[in-house]
């Protein structure tokens, strides 16, 4: 096997493979030495050190696997010096005989990946755990975001956030909890959470492109969730929501612009996922037992059934987001049934809905953006631009600013006024 010669430089992003690994390489680090601060700390290190040698020596042609590797032998030297470390390191005594050098080119994965990521999730998501602490810290250590970022999600503060996840890390330890997937009898009590952080992490990956391997993980994780769950319906009903949001991201940017549902090229959606998610979606309707993913799910299954945005039953979707609203009143399915609500009764009511819930979601950028998309189709520019302004400044990636300002761009000038809110 041949590693990236050196002048290949421009190819070597540490960064890219950083999203992609950094949570694996975390799973399998806490199930080899069962710390998930020492497993996080030593993946941190291994990606400093990748940093460093990369650029002059090459990219391995694993590098996840040279991550892992590197990671777990940091985490031995750790060990070693630590009177706590060598007693623990006499246990897993194997790992340090079997351990390779980072140039190591034939490494190879200890045991399932989604096995270990699964094991990591439950261990977040113990009940002992505070709700918010556990999405925050499986955020963190699966989905390799940073503090800033999870704070973003939770609309709180770096400073606050921070202090979550290590109370969250320290409780595991001092509590031992154990790194394993719960006995069948405590799965229930934890499915709630673990499906919120998976779904989590497939929507961090589709907020922002660069993170597309996260949506990957999320369905795989997904899959083995209805395999060890199998008379679950709220796990498949996660995995088919997944499926039938990933069906459309083909057509969903364009040049890295956001191409909004009523402009998207439906032939690029992926039909295999498509009938996928749908016959998913229909094993659920026939168990009779409906919660929130299914409904979520149901809502997808209707737009990938439609030719195109104007044949849509957009009737039926708000009646679905009824449901949805019946079992799940939060401020966000609000917001998404007020948009559907403005292409069954007009941008009138649906401005009524929105500002229902304005209080709740003034720091959501995407409120906003509902909030322009209808006064612009009411031909009140002014306020229509003062509301993708708001928009804009809280908008957290730059493609969704790169659009609002298409939007204030376009309200400058004479053009129609025909667009919608992003879907």
């Amino acid at each position: 096997m041949t590693r990236t010669a050196p002048a290949d430089r421009g190819a070597i992003n540490v960064e890219r493979v950083f999203r992609e690994a950094y949570g694996q390489a975390v799973a399998t680090l806490v199930r080899v030495f069962g710390d998930v601060t020492l497993a996080e700390d030593a993946v941190q290190d291994a990606f400093v050190v990748a940093s460093d040698r990369w650029p002059t020596h090459g990219i391995p042609p694993n590098p996840a696997g040279w991550i892992i590797t590197t990671a777990r032998n940091r985490a031995i030297d750790v060990l070693r010096r630590s009177a706590r470390g060598r007693a623990l390191h006499e246990e897993i005594g194997a790992v340090a005989t079997t351990s390779r050098g980072p140039d190591t080119d034939d490494w190879e994965e200890e045991g399932p990946v989604s096995d270990d990521q699964l094991r990591l999730i439950f261990t977040c998501c113990h009940p002992a755990l505070r709700i918010e602490h556990q999405v925050a810290l499986t955020l963190r250590l699966l989905g390799g975001l940073n503090v800033d970022e999870i704070a973003r999600s939770f609309l709180v503060s770096e400073a606050a956030m921070a202090k979550r996840l290590v109370r969250a890390k320290y409780k595991i330890k001092a509590a031992k909890i154990p790194y394993r997937i719960p006995a069948e009898a405590e799965l229930p009590e934890r499915l709630r959470s673990v499906l919120s952080v998976v779904y989590l992490i497939y929507n961090t990956g589709a907020d922002d492109p660069e993170r597309a391997a996260l949506r990957r993980d999320a369905i795989r994780l997904g899959r083995a969730l209805v395999a060890l769950m199998p008379d679950e319906p709220e796990a498949a009903g996660l995995l088919a929501l997944m499926l039938l949001s990933e069906a459309r991201m083909p057509a969903r940017r364009a040049e890295g612009a956001l191409v909004l549902l009523r402009a998207q090229d439906r032939t690029k959606w992926d039909q295999a996922l498509i009938e996928e998610g749908h016959a998913i979606v229909r094993a659920c309707i026939r168990r009779d037992r409906p919660g929130p993913y299914q409904l979520q799910a149901a809502i997808q299954a209707v737009h990938c059934d439609a030719a195109s945005f104007d044949t849509t039953d957009w009737h039926q979707i708000v009646a679905l987001y009824d449901h949805l609203l019946s079992l799940m009143p939060t401020p966000v399915v609000a917001l998404n049934r007020a948009i559907a609500l403005g292409e069954t009764e007009g941008p009138e009511a649906a401005l009524t809905a929105l500002d229902a819930v304005a209080s709740d979601l003034d720091g959501y950028h995407l409120l906003h953006a509902a909030r322009g998309a209808m006064l612009r189709r009411l031909d009140q520019r002014d306020a229509a631009t003062a509301a993708y302004e708001r928009a804009a400044h809280l908008a957290a990636t730059e493609t969704d600013r790169r659009f609002l300002a298409q939007q204030i761009s376009e309200l400058a000038g004479n053009g129609a006024l025909t667009e919608h809110p992003p879907d």
